[in-house]
């Protein structure tokens, strides 16, 4: 077994398995304002030697936005995958985080969409995030995203 050094270059990407892929896309397209890159389709043995899963076929909506890309994956084979409803307390439960200017307005949005907040928004009090007001929310499918509104004085100006 090779020892030699290597070095990240950077994240390219977060997966998302979904259970659907047209919904998913239109919520991460049409409300948190992501565009869509691509729509590959992958099957055979490509798919089933990338993932591990024998006779994986998979559809795919890969998203970019605000430096970060989506990539949504929809599972339409083999035909025993299952629905689980994990937790994030849950090991292997995974989120991204997402900085937003107005929480309210984004709660309020994402209510039209089928997302839910999972709790009240808390305001962080200590560490690196001081300051920022927090909430996790959750998809139909369970999937979780957590927003994050800097203190007014931190949040990032657009150009």
């Amino acid at each position: 077994m090779s020892t030699a050094p290597f070095h990240i270059i950077a994240a390219d990407h977060t997966g998302i398995t979904v259970s659907n892929l047209e919904r998913s896309l239109a919520f991460w397209r049409d409300v948190l304002g992501f565009e869509l890159s691509h729509r590959p389709h992958q099957t055979g043995d490509l798919a089933s030697e990338i993932t591990g899963v024998p006779g994986a076929e998979i559809s795919i909506a890969v998203l970019k936005g605000y430096g970060h890309k989506i990539e949504l994956l929809e599972y339409l084979a083999p035909p025993d995958r299952k629905h689980v409803d994990i937790r994030p307390c849950d090991v292997g439960s995974v989120h991204v985080a997402l900085l937003v200017d107005d929480l309210d307005a984004v709660l309020n949005t994402i209510k039209a969409s089928g997302w839910k907040a999972a709790g009240k928004a808390q305001t962080l009090k200590s560490g690196p995030n001081a300051g920022k007001l927090v909430v996790y929310v959750r998809d139909p499918d369970g999937i979780t995203i957590e927003f994050m509104q800097p203190p007014p004085d931190l949040t990032p100006k657009l150009a």
